[in-house]
């Protein structure tokens, strides 16, 4: 590609400024404008009161908005073919800045994620998002590639997400490494089977229970333990009768199960003596295993190797929980989890965010005490107010209509997204568009759920309200790419929609 073709500023069609998604870039506006107003309110300072300090997070905020309008100008200016033709270099650039990060880095509150130049710091994290997303539409858009044609494709697949994940972990970055994983759910759009969510949704059940509840249940079990055994034979049943539709089969199994668990629990009540509850579950799906491969002898199918094999893994990831939980995690990642379900309050430690956030957004009623009126905002009750618990300010200070407009805000942005990558023409735009709602989404949940106390703390931050430039540019180039890659299309087809 000649030099020549980098800008386009001037085509046959006229500047791609005509043919941009103007809707979402309003979207955009409002959300950083609103953004910039609620870190002003979330760092407000009696004594210097002005939004343009640069001794401010609100003035050092609006600087990061104009670098980001700018960028965002550019983006748009440059052609869209040069994101596609330059994704690999880019991804690569981008993960050697990762790995360097470690090495480069200060420690800031146990964190090696931060590289200072000059008088500011950029956190590179934030800007694999967008390289890892090109890369990955890169590889979709390959010649004849499709995600099923061979396993090798899967392995691509995983190495451009999974790459990013290690090199961040590597950073003691949990919470930005795990954004990433969101793209799996790109996988699923572009041919991935639903059994690969269904078995992450089980996973996550499977943990969130077997860590809750640890009090001892029927057939001397751990209440969680217990429930587990009954999750994994219903998901096996239901497996069998609607993936694989062997409907004598299920039936078959389902009747045993309930057979072999009334049965223990019934000779365990009316004896009184404690039967080996785990070995009885155990061997009720380990002969519902054998039975299913008996039937692999008559009439063989891949589907009834799936139901096994997820009985198996299901089974193996219920005993590795506890280890994972006990000896993998941190001990104030251990507790962040068990203040989000339940289990430890802590509200002078690990848990103190929380509550007082919880305490902020219900102190603020349905209109809210008015801007700048919070009594926690401005009391500094809520530690990290203007980054990742942004989101408690204006709960408080805007109440539960400010926070509806809020996530209106951002269902109305994800839902453009959606609709731009719906109506791509190619491969690497449809799924460079749905990585990007990926990210979007996975943002907005985590960090709605972490301060209102429904997941853990993990310092997710809020896209384009949560202060911080690295990522505010990293969300504004990977929306404005996408902008342009749709203006793209637009220009093909004479501006029609």
């Amino acid at each position: 590609m000649s030099l020549g073709t980098l800008y386009s500023t001037k085509r046959n069609d006229g500047s791609p400024l005509r043919h941009v998604d103007w809707v979402t870039v309003i979207i955009y506006l409002l959300m950083v404008l609103a953004g910039a107003i609620s870190i002003y309110a979330a760092s407000y300072d009696f004594d210097n009161a002005s939004i343009f300090s640069f001794d401010e997070f609100s003035g050092k905020q609006l600087r990061w908005v104009g670098l980001s309008l700018f960028l965002g100008l550019v983006l748009l200016l440059v052609d869209w073919r040069v994101y596609e033709t330059y994704a690999w270099p880019i991804y690569i650039i981008l993960a050697v800045l990762l790995a360097a990060t470690p090495l480069l880095a200060h420690d800031i509150k146990g964190s090696l994620s931060w590289i200072k130049i000059g008088p500011m710091s950029i956190q590179p994290a934030e800007f694999g998002k967008f390289a890892t997303a090109l890369a990955l539409a890169k590889l979709f858009s390959g010649y004849n590639f499709h995600l099923n044609a061979k396993p090798i494709n899967y392995v691509k697949a995983l190495v451009i997400i999974l790459l990013p994940v290690v090199l961040i972990l590597a950073q003691k970055e949990t919470g930005s490494a795990l954004v990433y994983l969101s793209l799996f759910f790109v996988l699923y759009r572009e041919g991935m089977s639903g059994m690969v969510l269904l078995g992450a949704l089980v996973s996550v059940i499977i943990f969130v229970v077997t860590v809750k509840f640890t009090e001892t249940g029927p057939l001397g079990l751990p209440t969680g333990e217990f429930i587990v055994y009954l999750l994994i034979m219903t998901v096996m049943s239901g497996m069998l009768w609607i993936n694989c539709r062997r409907h004598n089969l299920a039936r078959n199994i389902t009747l045993g199960f309930i057979a072999v668990v009334a049965g223990a629990m019934l000779l365990s009540e009316f004896t009184g003596t404690d039967l080996p509850g785990q070995w009885i579950f155990i061997g009720a799906i380990g002969a519902a295993c054998v039975y299913c491969l008996l039937e692999l002898m008559h009439d063989y199918t891949h589907k009834l190797m799936v139901t096994i094999g997820t009985a198996a893994a299901a089974l193996a990831f219920m005993f590795s929980v506890s280890v994972v939980f006990n000896h993998v995690l941190e001990p104030h990642q251990q507790m962040r989890i068990k203040v989000a379900l339940g289990i430890e309050e802590d509200l002078r430690g690990v848990g103190y965010n929380v509550n007082q956030s919880k305490i902020a957004i219900g102190s603020g009623g349905l209109a809210g005490k008015g801007f700048l009126q919070g009594t926690q905002t401005k009391l500094k009750f809520v530690p990290e107010q203007h980054t990742d618990f942004i989101y408690c300010t204006i709960g408080e200070e805007e109440g539960f209509i400010g926070s509806v407009a809020v996530l209106a805000l951002f269902l109305a942005l994800i839902l453009r997204v959606i609709s731009i990558a719906e109506r791509q023409p190619t491969v690497f735009g449809r799924v460079y568009a749905y990585c990007v709602a990926s990210y979007f989404i996975f943002h907005f949940c985590i960090n709605i759920g972490m301060v209102i106390g429904l997941c853990p703390v993990i310092g997710i931050p809020l896209p384009f309200f949560s202060y911080g430039g690295s990522s505010l540019w990293g969300f504004t180039i990977l929306l404005f790419i996408l902008l342009r890659i749709d203006a793209a299309r637009r220009e093909r087809h004479g501006g029609r929609s």
